[in-house]
């Protein structure tokens, strides 16, 4: 019998597709190959690929939600938590590709710390580098400025991957949103993610808002997974640029405008439109698309 056919699954592995091709057969795999029982929910975003029929085909055993139009990453993330069961939960991107034994070890570590109520490991670009994000804080004001000016310091204040490496577990302001293990219990408190971001940035929100429930965020640095990042993106990178800018500023209004006052509202928020148009116009987006 297939680990992901067991009658109680310890984790449901929640994969949301749009377009991953191969990269979403090899992560479905990897994740099938599990030392731990699972189940796996694959929701399709109307991919035009044939990648979620053929994954069915594959893997029978995955329970498919197919939509009939792109509903977002948040959108469709919520859809496949609220059809699992496991006492875990994985948000996964189709393009992350797992080993037997990442669960295990991540499932193991997270009841260590029962504080925890989500938990990241180290990613890594298929170069076998630590992936910007992986760890990281919550953006501020000042730091989220220094970012979109494009700083690669390790004093930016948002990623921590050139920082170095902890020893053992660590906890930290936010985790990448290509992997994300949540505990259950955490996530009735915390609740869904944020469906009003259509794709980017509801991680961070979602970060943000675990310990305002009471719940740690964990960093894993000795379990490590592969992410073929830009997968899903790479065909259509003004959309999803729009999107992430859409994103930024959800997240600065919904967390950081009160505390900064309308008078630099009314200069942030101009600026975000005016780096998207420049980016758009430019072509610096297909550099964004193509960075790791």
């Amino acid at each position: 019998m297939e680990k992901a056919e067991k009658a109680s699954a310890l984790c449901s592995v929640v994969i949301v597709n749009f377009n991953a091709g191969e990269l979403l057969l090899r992560s479905l795999a990897g994740v099938l190959e599990s030392n731990t029982a699972v189940e796996v929910i694959l929701v399709d975003n109307a991919s035009a690929d044939g990648s979620a029929a053929q994954a069915q085909k594959q893997y029978p055993q995955i329970r498919l939600i197919q939509n009939a139009r792109n509903r977002g990453f948040a959108t469709a993330a919520n859809q496949g938590l609220r059809a699992a069961s496991g006492e875990y939960l994985l948000l996964l991107n189709p393009d992350c590709i797992p080993a037997p034994d990442t669960l295990e070890k991540m499932i193991a570590v997270l009841r260590d710390y029962p504080e925890a109520g989500m938990a990241g490991c180290r990613i890594l670009n298929p170069d076998g580098a630590e992936q910007r994000g992986c760890r990281r804080n919550l953006p501020t004001l000042g730091s989220g400025l220094r970012k979109a000016a494009g700083s690669q310091s390790s004093k930016a204040g948002v990623d921590l991957h050139l920082q170095p490496l902890p020893e053992q577990p660590q906890f930290v302001e936010a985790i990448s949103g290509a992997f994300m293990l949540v505990r259950r219990n955490a996530l009735e408190d915390v609740g869904l993610l944020d469906e009003d971001y259509f794709m980017h940035c509801e991680d961070l929100d979602w970060c943000r808002r675990f310990p305002d429930a009471g719940w740690k965020i964990l960093f894993v640095p000795q379990v490590e997974v592969t992410h073929h990042q830009g997968a899903c993106s790479k065909a259509t990178p003004i959309r999803v640029s729009w999107h992430l800018h859409r994103g930024m500023l959800r997240y600065y209004r919904k967390f950081l405008a009160a505390d900064n006052g309308v008078l630099v509202s009314m200069l942030v928020i101009p600026g975000v439109y005016a780096r998207f148009l420049w980016l758009t116009l430019s072509g610096g987006i297909k550099k964004l698309a193509g960075k790791p």
